[in-house]
């Protein structure tokens, strides 16, 4: 039987603001699981964009896009202190009573996922980090159900790439309707979305195209990119016509907006699909709507998945359809050190901690 310490380490966001809301605590009650919960010793847990955010309070509200504000638009559950932290994996050392005890030593990628809702809307989502502690942390309790067994022999941080990336990724590529034939072009290609993206599309045999910031071209290459456009250097709409060989865009997964964004509707064939689940380059953007009437576009806004997409990636982590990109591996004392290079996205892929 494993024992289960009382106090546990791990890294609590204490407010909205800069790296120093975020606080190394050693003496952390290690929770229990409710009845139909599983407890976890978390062995690794992946970085996303949406902790920095969250941390920064860098979301905005629909009456004053530079307010300090978390990420729901449906009524705040974050409270403070909260462990953040989505990408986790790890090993069930104890079950609540409605749980059979026999799952006990699984090894389990947790889908972060709250969704509120019996059905497959998102429009209550919550998620892991943010309603409830995640990862961040020696231990993690949880709902039994999204506690997925993955039939793999990825180590523990190789898993712990693709839970929220690859996710995300997934569920604007089934907003888009991406279909095998089809070209997508991919902002934001080097980051743990973008990269997801990349490889996805390929699951899908659709054809993605990159763009990227310079000096990342040939990673992205070598993960499925048919061409990389580099960020910055001349023309977008030229370059990207360039890198298509003239064949049409059919959908466009933006994550990065800002300045750009204008010039990715242009280069949207007419009857074409936008996605974003980010905005990295500037949330305020300039539409004209003309554009989006004349051309007939789609413009879709997506964030996390289903239970279906979960299940799904997880299908094609055991079918080696989509592999992992460790860019880095940090002890959990070490989180700013983590979290700092985390933002500077000099690396392709993905950034884990481990717990201590």
């Amino acid at each position: 039987m494993t024992l289960i310490p009382t106090t546990m380490s791990a890294v609590q966001l204490v407010g909205h603001g800069g790296l120093d809301k975020l606080v190394y605590n050693g003496a952390v009650p290690v929770p229990g699981p409710a009845s139909d919960e599983v407890l976890i010793r978390v062995t690794a847990c992946g970085m996303n964009n949406t902790d920095v955010w969250v941390r920064q309070g860098a979301y905005g509200t629909e009456d004053d896009a530079a307010a300090v504000s978390t990420w729901r638009r449906q009524g705040n559950t974050l409270t403070f202190p909260r462990i953040q932290g989505t990408d986790a994996v790890g090993r069930i050392v104890a079950t609540g009573s409605r749980v059979d005890p026999a799952r006990i030593g699984e090894r389990v990628m947790v889908d972060f996922s709250i969704y509120n809702r019996d059905d497959d809307s998102l429009a209550d989502i919550d998620y892991m980090g943010h309603g409830r502690d995640g990862g961040y942390a020696q231990y993690m309790a949880l709902p039994a159900e999204n506690a997925h067994v993955v039939d793999t022999d990825l180590t523990d941080v190789e898993l712990a790439t693709f839970c929220c990336a690859y996710l995300t990724a997934e569920r604007m590529l089934e907003r888009a309707r991406l279909v095998a034939g089809e070209t997508v072009l991919v902002t934001g290609a080097s980051g743990g979305v973008g990269s997801a993206i990349i490889q996805l599309a390929r699951v899908r045999g659709a054809v993605p195209i990159a763009i990227t910031s310079a000096g990342k071209e040939q990673a992205l290459l070598d993960i499925g990119a048919s061409a990389v456009v580099t960020r910055d250097k001349g023309d977008l709409v030229d370059a990207v016509t360039k890198a298509s060989q003239g064949k049409p865009i059919d959908v466009v997964a933006d994550l990065v907006a800002g300045p750009m964004f204008n010039d990715l509707l242009k280069v949207l064939k007419p009857e074409g699909r936008y996605t974003t689940a980010g905005a990295i380059g500037g949330a305020v953007v300039q539409l004209d709507l003309r554009t989006m009437y004349l051309k007939q576009l789609e413009l879709h806004g997506s964030s996390q998945g289903t239970r279906a997409d979960f299940r799904r990636l997880v299908r094609y982590i055991e079918e080696n359809r989509i592999r992992p990109l460790v860019a880095g591996v940090y002890p959990l004392r070490e989180f700013h050190r983590a979290q700092s290079d985390f933002m500077a996205k000099s690396f392709v892929g993905n950034l884990v901690v481990v717990p201590d």
